[in-house]
């Protein structure tokens, strides 16, 4: 019977020794977190300018070195120009220095144009970081992005066609309803102050 309750606490017990190394691990080590934004430029109707920007932070207690940075998937039959590089690297990224920053910071930024009028689904970007515990390379990815509507028209811009639509479709009935409402209130404005005066009287 001893036997029979022995066993499963021998397993939690290894269990909580397991999670509490790990925990202890990771606390003792670099930890990368990275923030992918992206930003429209219109540049004329049949052109557009994507500014991609990507923030990597180390909110971790420990150095991570050989960082590099990739986000070279962005489809070519879409962004035939690419302004600077989609990958950068830095020697050394390092860790927290004190109690009040939330992390050393590193940022790289370029450019995309498209004439594609698409509905484009990024991928997050790729971050390869070296910790001196570990012979193997480190991975961790940005935040995703939300879908991209490549030369897609505006609220506003869309508010404007559809004015535009119906002004060149309705503008000459518009026009003389003006007109009538316009000496409809001509005529009617003596008979009302006329009619004021005669009151007064």
């Amino acid at each position: 019977m001893a036997n029979y309750f022995t066993c499963p606490i021998v397993s939690v017990a290894c269990a909580i020794s397991i999670l509490c190394l790990a925990l202890a691990e990771s606390a003792n080590s670099p930890f990368i977190v990275a923030h992918k934004r992206v930003s429209r430029t219109k540049v004329n109707s049949d052109l557009e300018r994507l500014s991609v920007s990507v923030d990597i932070y180390n909110t971790g207690s420990e150095p991570a070195y050989d960082v590099a940075l990739y986000d070279d998937n962005w489809a070519e039959e879409v962004f035939d120009t690419v302004i600077g590089n989609t990958s950068k690297t830095w020697e050394k990224l390092d860790a927290v220095v004190s109690f009040y920053l939330s992390g050393s910071l590193v940022s790289h930024s370029f450019e995309l144009e498209s004439k594609v009028k698409t509905v484009y689904y990024g991928t997050p970007a790729l971050i390869t970081y070296r910790v001196p515990t570990k012979s193997k390379l480190q991975e961790a990815y940005s935040t995703p992005i939300l879908p991209l509507r490549i030369l897609s028209e505006s609220a506003a811009e869309n508010k404007f066609q559809i004015a535009k639509m119906l002004l060149a479709k309705y503008g000459s009935l518009i026009s003389v309803v003006l007109i009538v409402a316009i000496f409809a209130n001509i005529f009617t404005s003596p008979t009302k102050a006329s009619a004021g005066k005669k009151k007064k009287h």
